[in-house]
C-alpha cells in the first residue's frame, strides 16, 4: 500500500524565516552525518581534549565553592544551600570570580555588576545581538569566514551579518570601514563587528597587537563595538607571553567581551558569560550597565544560568587562584602535541614535490584548534558524506561558514579531541580521500598530467617525508 503522507499541524513558510537558513542547518547536518558513521575518526568537532576528564572533580570543585560561600563571603548554611540549589541571581553568582579571573590572566579590570553569566557563550552572543537590534536598518559586521554559532544567532534576532575580508593580518580594517560606509550610504545603521582574534573558528587566524590597536581606532572613529569573542586564547603553539586581549586594551569601553569556560574548565557546564561594561543612558537621566539590559532579556530566556554548574566552575576557579592557565597546563601541552602533529602530518603525507602535495596546501596557525585545507577540488557535502562512508574521517566543509552558497574549495580539521594515535590514523585517511579525488577530478577534466594516473600510481600513503611548515 502507498503511504499516507503525515499529518501536517504547522507549516515552515508560517514559522520564523531563520529556521530554513543554513546556518541553523549546517550544525544538525554535521551531527547527523557523525551519528551515521560512528567508527570515523572525527577532526571536525571542536570539542576541548577528553582524557583530563575527572567526574571526581566535579564534587572537589562543588566542596571547594561552598567553602568559599561559608568561609570568605559569611554565608549560613541555609544560605549556601539556597544559593546552590535555589532559583538564582540572573547575572549569576560567579562573577565575582569571573572578574578576579580577568584581572589575574588577562590583566582586564572590570566591575563585577558588569559581567552576566550567561548558558554557554552562545548565550551570550545572543543577549548582545537581540539587544542590539533595535530596528530594521541595523547591522553587524564580521569577518569571513566567520563562527556559524554567531550567524545563527544573528539570523535569529532578524539582524543582518555583512562580511569583512579578513587579509593577510586577519582583518582587513581598510575593508571593514568601506564596508561601514557603505553601508551607512545605503541607509543602515551599522552597530557592531564581531571579531576572534585569536586563533579565530574556522580560520586559525589571530590579529597582531597593531593590528588589534587599528582596529578599536577604527571602532572609535566609526562609532561601532566590537564584539570580542575569546574561547581560545589560552591555547597558543609556542611557550611565551600571550598579546592582549582587545579588551585589555580598550580604553573607551568599545568592546563587549564574550567568554566561555567550555574548553578551560568544563564544556558540560555549559557557563559561559559577557563583559558589557558600557554605559547606557535612559530618557529619565539615570545611567546604568549595559549587563544590565542584557540581564533583563535573560530573565525572559533562560532566567538564570544554573547554580550547581556555575559552583562547579567557580570552584576550579577558587582551586587554580583565579588562573586557568595553571588549571589547563595538560590540556594545552595536549593542543600543543596535537597542533604541531597535524601541521608535520601534512607536510609529511603532501610534500611539495609530490604530484597531489604541489596541489594542496593549509594555514599553519600560531595556537588554537583548527587548520584550514586548501584542495584544488570543491570540499562540499557530499565531499564529506564520500569521506565519511569510504575513508572514516570527518571533518567540516569551510562552506559552512560563508554565505551565499559559493562553493569553497577549503576544509577545516579540528585537531582538539583526538589522541595522537586518532590524529595520525585520521591524516592517513584524509590523504587517501584527498588522493583518490584529486585523481578522479583530474582525470575527469584532464587537468594536467594526470589523465593518465591512478590511485595505485600515487606515492604510498604509508610514505612519509619530512617538510618545513607551509
Amino acid at each position: 500500500m502507498p503511504e499516507v503522507p503525515p499529518t501536517v499541524d504547522l507549516r515552515l513558510d508560517e514559522l520564523h524565516g531563520a529556521l530554513v537558513d543554513p546556518a541553523l542547518t549546517s550544525m544538525n547536518f554535521l551531527n547527523e552525518v557523525a551519528g551515521r558513521y560512528p567508527d570515523a575518526i572525527s577532526l571536525a568537532a571542536g570539542r576541548p581534549y577528553e582524557e583530563f576528564f575527572e567526574v571526581e572533580a566535579v564534587h572537589r570543585y562543588l566542596d571547594r565553592f561552598c567553602r568559599h560561600l561559608a568561609e570568605d563571603l559569611g554565608h549560613p548554611p541555609d544560605q549556601v544551600r539556597r544559593t546552590l540549589l535555589q532559583y538564582g541571581r540572573t547575572k549569576g553568582i560567579v562573577h565575582h570570580l569571573v572578574a578576579e579571573h580577568l584581572a589575574v590572566e588577562e590583566k582586564i579590570t572590570v566591575d563585577p555588576e558588569a559581567i552576566v553569566v550567561t548558558v554557554g557563550c552562545q548565550e551570550a552572543m545572543y543577549l548582545v545581538l537581540r539587544a542590539l537590534r533595535a530596528d530594521p536598518r541595523d547591522v553587524l559586521f564580521a569577518v569571513a569566514p566567520t563562527y556559524v554559532g554567531l550567524t545563527g544567532a544573528a539570523r535569529l534576532v532578524d539582524l543582518p551579518v555583512l562580511p569583512v575580508a579578513s587579509g593577510p593580518a586577519g582583518i582587513d580594517l581598510d575593508d571593514l570601514v568601506t564596508q561601514i560606509r557603505r553601508a551607512r550610504a545605503a541607509g543602515r545603521r551599522p552597530r557592531a563587528c564581531y571579531v576572534m582574534p585569536d586563533f579565530a573558528n574556522p580560520s586559525g587566524a589571530s590579529l597582531d597587537v597593531p593590528t588589534r590597536r587599528e582596529l578599536l581606532a577604527v571602532a572609535a572613529a566609526e562609532e561601532i563595538l566590537l564584539l570580542e569573542d575569546n574561547p581560545y586564547g589560552l591555547f597558543q603553539l609556542a611557550p611565551g607571553d600571550r598579546p592582549p586581549t582587545l579588551k585589555a586594551l580598550d580604553g573607551d569601553r568599545r568592546v563587549v567581551y564574550l567568554g566561555t569556560f567550555a574548553k578551560t574548565a568544563l564544556p558540560g557546564a555549559r557557563v559561559g558569560y559577557v563583559v558589557a561594561d558600557q554605559r547606557v543612558g535612559a530618557p529619565d537621566g539615570t545611567v546604568g550597565w549595559f549587563a544590565d539590559e542584557l540581564a533583563k532579556i535573560k530573565s525572559m530566556v533562560t532566567v538564570n544560568t544554573s547554580p550547581i554548574a556555575q559552583a562547579v566552575v567557580g570552584g576550579r576557579l577558587l582551586e587554580y587562584g583565579g588562573s586557568l592557565v595553571r588549571a589547563n597546563e595538560r590540556e594545552i601541552a595536549a593542543y600543543r602535541r596535537n597542533l604541531r602533529q597535524a601541521l608535520d602530518g601534512l607536510a609529511a603525507r603532501f610534500p611539495p614535490d609530490d604530484p597531489v602535495g604541489r596541489w594542496i596546501s593549509w594555514t599553519a596557525p600560531a595556537g588554537g584548534f583548527f587548520v584550514v585545507v586548501t584542495l584544488p577540488v570543491p570540499a562540499d557535502d557530499a565531499l564529506l558524506e564520500r569521506s565519511a562512508r569510504r575513508h572514516g574521517v570527518l571533518w567540516t566543509p569551510m562552506h559552512h561558514f560563508y554565505d551565499g552558497g559559493v562553493p569553497v574549495r577549503a576544509l577545516r580539521l579540528s585537531v582538539s579531541a583526538v589522541t595522537p594515535a586518532q590524529l595520525e590514523q585520521g591524516l592517513d585517511r584524509l590523504a587517501a580521500l584527498l588522493r583518490t579525488e584529486l585523481w578522479r577530478s583530474r582525470a575527469d577534466r584532464a587537468v594536467g598530467p594526470a589523465a593518465e594516473e591512478t590511485p595505485e600510481s600515487l606515492p604510498r600513503l604509508d610514505r612519509r617525508v619530512s617538510g618545513a611548515e607551509r
